[in-house]
């Protein structure tokens, strides 16, 4: 049986002023031209990749892609001693009330034992996924290399693969450097304490950096994000290029070449958040139809939600998600109005870059913010 959540279409006009993270309002012209751009690209994107996508290098990265998260569903299963069978959550790819609302459960999909991997662990590539977006006023330079970001948080543990494609070419871009962040499970971003978001500037939980092996693959063990008032529930990507490594395990330098947002679809998100802790959260709860980026405008041009697998029958059992990212390699975003700095974490503690949060209006994109090696 198929279960369909209709969603509310986005109103056509914003408020004079926006909330999006806590602390930071956007104006509503503003946001418009930049969703309009945010699509332009898209769509080009999507374009170009369509020309390659059938090449027989781009199916065999595929190949070893199932191949590969077929192997980790299997090991994180073994290594939490999960015994139930495991369920896949599919998405019809024709629009994003599709994409967002409906889910297939494994009996719905005719799932069994000898149901093959290319089935369950493949990925849509005909379509950009998670095309550039706003990094929010919570970016923070100099965290660390390192594959498990949770630091003893409570949550839903997620296994997140994040492949990027070269969009002209649709191979895989090895040696991308991937900073990962989102709140916890009650709404709080670690690493900035302003109004709305009072945490510590010295704190690192969920913030990462992982490295794209040959098949452009980065991969972090972190949590499922919660939910704060303004936003719907992301979870927040950038990818650097050309960076130098320090001694101290951070990078600097290099090009930005993708600033980017994952989304969660409405069905998950609630079954993530009728379990503790998220179910203390008071905060109101935005859904993607009324997230202020309009991620409802997405249609064919990319898919902003990662394929995703519960590993038990329950949710506690965590979650393996997986996504695939067009990029372009000789794009360079430090200086555009969708890059901003919000505090630098050096040897002596964090610090705040960034004295008012304004968004995507631009700012202190350029900062170095890495620790002295």
């Amino acid at each position: 049986m198929v279960y369909l959540s209709k969603i509310a279409v986005a109103a056509a006009c914003f408020a004079s002023s926006v909330l999006a993270h806590p602390g930071e309002h956007h104006d509503a012209q503003a946001v418009k031209r930049e969703i309009v751009a945010r699509d332009q690209m898209a769509s080009a994107a999507k374009r170009s990749i369509d020309s390659c996508s059938n090449s027989l290098k781009h199916r065999e990265v595929n190949a070893r892609s199932v191949a590969r998260r077929a192997n980790i569903a299997r090991d994180i299963r073994q290594k939490r001693n999960i015994k139930s069978k495991p369920k896949k959550y599919r998405r019809d790819l024709a629009t994003l009330e599709i994409y967002e609302a409906i889910n297939h459960n494994e009996t719905a999909l005719g799932y069994t034992p000898a149901t093959p991997e290319t089935t369950i662990f493949s990925a849509n590539t005909s379509c950009i996924l998670s095309p550039e977006n706003t990094d929010g006023p919570y970016y923070v330079t100099g965290e660390s290399i390192r594959k498990n970001v949770t630091e003893g948080q409570a949550g839903i543990p997620l296994y997140l693969e994040v492949q990027y494609l070269d969009i002209n070419t649709c191979l895989p871009v090895p040696d991308v450097y991937v900073d990962i962040w989102n709140c916890n499970s009650t709404g709080l971003y670690s690493g900035v304490n302003v109004t709305g978001n009072e945490g510590s500037y010295d704190s690192t939980f969920l913030r990462g950096i992982q490295v794209s092996d040959s098949d452009g693959v980065a991969s972090f063990e972190t949590l499922f994000p919660g939910h704060y008032d303004g936003r719907a529930t992301h979870t927040h990507l950038l990818s650097h290029q050309n960076v130098s490594v320090l001694s101290n395990g951070t990078i600097q330098g290099g090009t930005v070449s993708h600033i980017g947002q994952l989304f969660w679809n409405e069905d998950l998100r609630s079954a993530v958040e009728a379990t503790y802790p998220y179910n203390t959260n008071t905060q109101t709860v935005v859904s993607n139809a009324d997230d202020m980026w309009s991620i409802v405008q997405a249609e064919n041009d990319y898919d902003p939600f990662p394929e995703y697998l519960y590993l038990g029958d329950d949710i506690t059992d965590g979650l393996l998600a997986w996504i695939q990212i067009g990029i372009n390699v000789t794009a360079d975003q430090t200086s555009s109005s969708y890059y901003s700095v919000a505090a630098v974490l050096q040897a002596d503690g964090g610090h705040a870059v960034a004295s008012n949060f304004t968004g995507g209006s631009g700012g202190n994109g350029t900062t170095n913010g890495t620790a002295p090696s």
